[in-house]
């Protein structure tokens, strides 16, 4: 199969798991050029893939005919730019989460999109993960009827990650965008838009130099009247519990759904109808392929993205998905503030 679709990556770091796709016979992706501020790492990278380009300039990815599609694995503060400009150069795109840390850049891009007919695409993780992607099955399948309330966590610390890569300390990052997305996007695909919100907030202090608040727990009211609730703790010492994880409870079931990193997950399921409520267990043993514990979850959302490139398909998660989660996190930082329940824009 001709690798014809040409990918150049803005941020060599979570953007390397772009990489592998080059070695997969049976896709037309291919990543052709990476960029990033260090000269030596990226032409390190470059180097050890056998990559035609590199740079430190993301505006020549931009203007090469060969690259069809730019990967946005910049710090999250820099999305917003990198992502307009490559839609203002013709470029489809697939940017990491979160989509931007504003809910006017979000509608910046949603017009983007709308008034170029290009392809945009959210890469989040978590619902191309095996344990996640199943239970959204099933759910859509009725086992569990329908749904009372639901949860969600993404919980880790993130002490070492603030100093090996220090954009996180200097911009700094927000984690209610860069963090907290990953579950309220999970919920929202479980569930739908998201009416109300209401956060509390604290800041650990466990990395001195951090000084935004870094913990969250969040509730959440769905418009179709479902409610919720999400962990986002990231300022902590690990606790001996999954890092990423999803509870859906239901008229005729429960069940719980969860991973980690390198270590795989379980989908664990409670039905109504069974005598003594036996307790369904279905273990995902880790994906060692794949890089930052993600397993081959960049390549699955990578393979939809091609998908919906030759067949003219919607992107899923896509810009107005990504929107809505921004929104839903802007709306948890002004609750968190003044205290109040608050109602998440959601017409994008």
């Amino acid at each position: 199969m001709a690798k014809d679709i040409g990918i150049g990556v803005i941020g060599i770091g979570m953007g390397s798991t772009l990489l592998p796709i080059n070695n997969d016979p049976g896709s037309r992706l291919v990543v052709r050029a990476v960029c990033s501020r260090s000269a030596d790492k990226t032409r390190a990278l470059a180097e050890q893939w056998a990559l035609p380009f590199w740079t430190t300039d993301y505006h020549e990815l931009l203007r090469r005919d060969d690259i069809q599609v730019i990967g946005v694995y910049s710090p999250d503060h820099l999305h917003a730019e990198h992502a307009a400009a490559a839609l203002e150069a013709g470029k489809h795109v697939i940017c990491t989460k979160p989509m931007v840390t504003s809910v006017e850049d979000a509608q910046r891009l949603v017009n983007l999109v709308d008034s170029t007919g290009l392809k945009f695409m959210v890469g989040q993780t978590m619902r191309f993960d095996p344990e996640f992607a199943g239970a959204k099955r099933m759910l859509d399948d009725g086992d569990f009827g329908d749904v009372i309330m639901a949860e969600g966590h993404y919980v880790h610390d993130l002490r070492t990650f603030a100093y090996s890569t220090p954009w996180r300390l200097s911009a700094p990052q927000d984690l209610m965008y860069g963090g907290a997305s990953h579950p309220i996007d999970l919920l929202r695909w479980f569930l739908g838009d998201i009416a109300e919100v209401h956060c509390f907030s604290k800041r650990s202090g466990l990395t001195p130099e951090y000084r935004l608040d870094d913990d969250f727990v969040i509730n959440l009211r769905f418009n179709g009247g479902q409610i919720g609730r999400v962990l986002a703790a990231y300022g902590l010492v690990h606790p001996p519990m999954p890092m990423m994880g999803l509870g859906i409870y239901g008229t005729r079931g429960s069940m719980i759904a969860d991973f980690s990193d390198k270590l795989g997950g379980s989908i664990k399921v409670v039905y109504d109808k069974l005598e003594k409520l036996p307790i369904g267990t279905f273990p995902f043993p880790p994906e060692t392929e794949g890089a930052y514990g993600h397993g081959q979850t960049v390549m699955r959302y990578l393979k939809h993205f091609e998908d919906c490139l030759l067949n003219d398909k919607h992107p899923v998660p896509g810009v107005r998905d990504g929107a809505k989660s921004v929104a839903v996190c802007s709306a948890a930082w002004e609750s968190a503030r003044t205290g109040q329940v608050v109602k998440p824009k959601q017409d994008f």
